[in-house]
């Protein structure tokens, strides 16, 4: 079902409103009943943005206080030669817990966190469309973040350095299984952030106020879309590095050991792939918020905008050509340095655009020095000094020079600290008067400012001449008449500083944050964007229509006509949550989502993922495949209770307009949602396919190694025709499944059941064939790559496996036919992308070697 797209009654319609229409008594309060969070105990399983968003927000400010009691302990430990305060073995530990907690525990938690509670309220949305993922992904991240932050209790916190790289994280150096919390707690970790990415990039693109087309969102949307395409491309480099690096300690596949053809380099190319995006994954919504809160401040429009838009997007883009700026001492061809090198000096572009825009702003209006602005001026400063060092190590000759020096780690803070924590701390005290009662305190903030700006630079600059006259980053003491003493006792003395600040910042949370629903500070900077309505927890009264970016200050009696109804669905239409989901360009009402309520199932699903996952690394394999089937059963639950029932007749939104409350196909969210999955997935079948061809090119004369006998490109053709067979079976049932009358064809479950044969045929005879002449993933890398290859097509036929029983479980219960096929649509959408997928690996397992070969 389509909704009718109609521009010009839209037109017509939208310019008609508000419509003084008098609402029914009764409608406020059918709104806001199924908004209401469940009582007692059951109040963990609220899904609504506020309060997910609010608790992910204070989660992740968590792990933001216990690392830096760590980097605490380690700057004493720094603040004079020969110190006994903690052993090399405990300092290597709290150094790796640091740097894992602040990037992963604290980094991009915090930025898509403050996104859960912020983008809905901007876009005058009721919620994001997948809530209950919201909720998976924060109890995911909170329950597997506490646990491996836990290890460093017990002498089990990894110590091979956040950037884990082998040999030294290898079994060989590393047989302890402090590696392995860091290898399965961190990849578990990240699946949470993909989570979150995907329903960021549907909830922009979907579900934005009417009116609100692509030249009209604020800046923020556009930050956080881009943030949310850096995730889906970036991560999957890490997390594929962290599988293979496991598979290689748990079960001798040697990936990275030199000897049996494997390469460490190629986990730096994985890892950093992932690691210098995610510098820009976490400043881009920084930006983000700055170029929200800096209009709002000094009272005047963004000075840019398109610009800004640009530049956002140069930036996302240029990131990934930056990866090999981490490598420059390694040994790379010299044209290899020359491009990166060239990329990392381009990047510095986009951001200079962005200073200068956020600069005109400025000078544009009247800005008070107030504690955001004062935050915003201490990011300016920061960052920008940051950007600058940041040019000179993208330098070749001049990094090899301060790599691995004391420069490094100055710089790193300096762009982390400078283009992350003070915006964030900015958007703290600029957004807290729209969550609670009270704003935090005037005074108390302009101290924590002081305090912070001040620690950073006394504790940071001085690490910049640490550097340059020789001491390296990552040793746990120095010998006395180095002339670092008097350098890095200032650098203590800075860094508590910085703890006194965020004390203070506590302090003032505890004492002025109340979070009371329906009454909250209210818009004290007088600011232009959708996030200062009034709203509660159903979020806005009534979805509006807006005609420029700052709609507050643009038209007039907005707030008012908003909480009187006068807009789009100021009501329910079944009963339950609803928001509407517009088209992604120009923002026309589609349809009515039926958003899904609290229950238990996201909460023990991500508590079942985090058993699973962290069962499996001290080797509690049976406990952990309990907690996996689990996790699998509660998502399955999850699923088919949130099924929006039956289809019902088209509705009234207001203003003339009558829309489905159901539809199929690139139109429907999940279709979207299911989309942004597949990318996810295909990057990591791509750095996959990557890793293949990295190690054949470091072992050109033994690839496969000698004796080593590749199976016949027939059994890839068989192979390959199977899943081609399976494919068309699909193809044939969703043929069979169209109509307009809903139709059930009994053909539907049975085409489905025989593609799953034929599928897990393909995928058993791919695994056999490779079985059958003896080749090993123990004995050399080619091995290690062939079964690494095949096996994530088996993971993948197993997952699709999973979704084609359940179709046939929903078609059988009577939850599906022609009308009602989005289960069947996103399962189609999985098995597709499987075919392709077995496709390219036989085609690389197969045909690669005989191409360059000749077997």
């Amino acid at each position: 079902m389509n909704a009718p797209e109609s521009p010009k009654s839209f037109e017509r319609d939208t310019s008609e409103f508000p419509n003084p229409v008098p609402r029914p008594k009764d409608e406020l309060e059918k709104l806001k009943r199924p908004w209401v969070p469940p009582k007692g105990l059951s109040f963990i399983t609220a899904v609504n943005n506020t309060y997910v968003g609010m608790w992910y927000v204070g989660t992740a400010l968590l792990f933001f206080v216990l690392a830096g009691i760590l980097a605490l302990i380690m700057r004493t430990q720094l603040a004079s030669p020969e110190s006994d305060l903690v052993g090399h073995d405990l300092y290597n530990q709290l150094f790796t817990m640091h740097g894992t907690v602040m990037m992963f525990l604290f980094a991009v938690p915090a930025v898509e966190a403050a996104s859960v509670y912020l983008l809905p309220n901007m876009q005058a949305a009721r919620d994001l469309p997948f809530p209950r993922l919201s909720a998976y992904a924060f109890w995911a991240y909170f329950v597997g973040g506490l646990v491996f932050f836990s290890t460093i209790f017990f002498g089990l916190a990894p110590k091979s350095g956040w950037f884990m790289y082998p040999p030294l994280s290898s079994l060989k150096y590393s047989p302890e299984d402090n590696a392995d919390w860091w290898l399965l707690g961190i990849g578990f970790i990240e699946i949470s952030a993909i989570a979150g990415a995907i329903e960021i990039i549907v909830g922009v693109m979907k579900t934005r106020a009417i009116g609100m087309s692509l030249d009209k969102m604020p800046i923020y949307s556009w930050a956080m879309i881009v943030f949310a395409a850096m995730i889906i491309v970036g991560f999957p480099a890490i997390i594929l590095g962290t599988l293979l690096l496991e598979m290689e300690r748990a079960f001798d596949w040697p990936f990275f050991i030199a000897e049996r053809g494997g390469d460490p380099l190629l986990w730096q190319h994985l890892f950093w792939f992932f690691g210098h995006p995610e510098v820009y994954i976490i400043f881009i919504p920084a930006t983000g918020m700055v170029s929200m809160i800096v209009p709002a401040l000094a009272q005047t429009p963004l000075v840019g905008y398109r610009l800004i838009v640009l530049a956002l997007i140069a930036t996302g883009f240029l990131s990934f050509g930056l990866w090999v700026h981490h490598m420059f001492a390694t040994g790379l061809p010299k044209m290899s340095l020359s491009f990166f090198s060239a990329a990392s000096t381009a990047v510095a572009v986009p951001s200079g655009i962005q200073v200068f825009a956020w600069i005109a702003t400025i000078a544009a209006g009247r800005m008070k020095l107030n504690t955001p602005s004062l935050f915003i001026i201490g990011f300016l400063f920061i960052f920008v000094l940051g950007g600058l060092t940041g040019v000179m190590v993208a330098m070749v000759p001049f990094d090899w020079q301060a790599h691995d020096t004391y420069f490094v780690v100055a710089h790193l803070h300096y762009v982390l600290i400078g283009g992350m924590v003070f915006p964030l701390f900015a958007a703290l005290y600029f957004w807290i008067p729209a969550a609670s009662k009270r704003p935090l305190s005037e005074r108390l903030g302009r101290w924590v400012f002081g305090l912070m700006f001040l620690g950073v630079n006394v504790t940071f600059f001085p690490m910049h001449i640490t550097g340059l006259i020789g001491m390296p980053r990552r040793v746990y003491t120095y010998p006395v008449g180095m002339e670092w003493h008097e350098l890095n006792l200032i650098s203590t003395v800075g860094a508590f500083m910085i703890a006194a600040g965020v004390a203070l910042f506590i302090y003032d949370m505890l004492r002025n944050f109340r979070p009371v629903q329906d009454q909250n500070a209210g818009n004290v900077w007088n600011a232009g964007t959708l996030e200062w309505l009034p709203n509660g927890n159903y979020g806005v009264r009534s979805i509006p229509v807006i005609t420029s970016r700052e709609p507050l200050w643009d038209q007039a009696n907005l707030a008012k006509d908003v909480e009187a109804g006068r807009y789009y669905l100021p009501g329910t239409v079944t009963g339950g949550r609803e928001t509407i989901v517009t088209s992604p360009f120009d923002a026309r009402p589609q349809y009515i989502l039926q958003i899904p309520g609290p229950g238990w199932q996201p909460l023990l699903a991500a508590v079942f993922t985090a058993g699973f996952f962290l069962l499996l690394t001290v080797k509690l394999v049976f406990p952990s495949i309990v907690c996996g089937v689990l996790a699998v059963g509660c998502v399955i639950w999850w699923l088919w209770e949130t099924d929006p029932g039956p289809v019902r007749p088209p509705a009234d939104i207001g203003g003339g307009f009558t829309v489905p409350v159901y539809v199929t196909g690139p139109m429907n969210h999940s279709w979207w949602g299911m989309i942004s999955l597949l990318v996810v997935c295909g990057m990591i079948f791509t750095c996959l396919v990557f890793s293949y061809l990295f190690l054949w090119l470091v072992n050109p004369g033994a690839w496969p190694p000698e004796g080593v006998v590749v199976p016949h490109f027939l059994y890839g053709a068989v192979v390959g025709a199977l899943y081609l067979a399976s494919a068309a079976l699909i193809v044939w049932a969703s043929r069979n499944l169209r109509g307009e009358d809903r139709r059930r064809p009994a053909s539907v479950p049975i085409l489905i059941a025989i593609a799953l044969l034929l599928f897990v045929a393909g995928s058993a005879m791919d695994l056999w064939s490779h079985w059958q002449t003896g080749l090993s993933p123990k004995e050399h890398a080619y091995g290690a790559a062939v079964y690494g290859i095949v096996s994530f097509q088996v993971l993948f036929v197993g997952v699709t496996l999973i979704m084609g029983l359940y179709t046939i479980a929903r078609w059988l219960a009577g939850k599906l036919d022609s009308v009602r096929r989005t289960t069947f649509d996103n399962t189609m959408l999985f098995w597709y992308y499987t075919t392709a997928q077995g496709l390219g690996g036989a085609a690389v397992v197969y045909g690669f070697p005989k191409l360059v070969g000749g077997y």
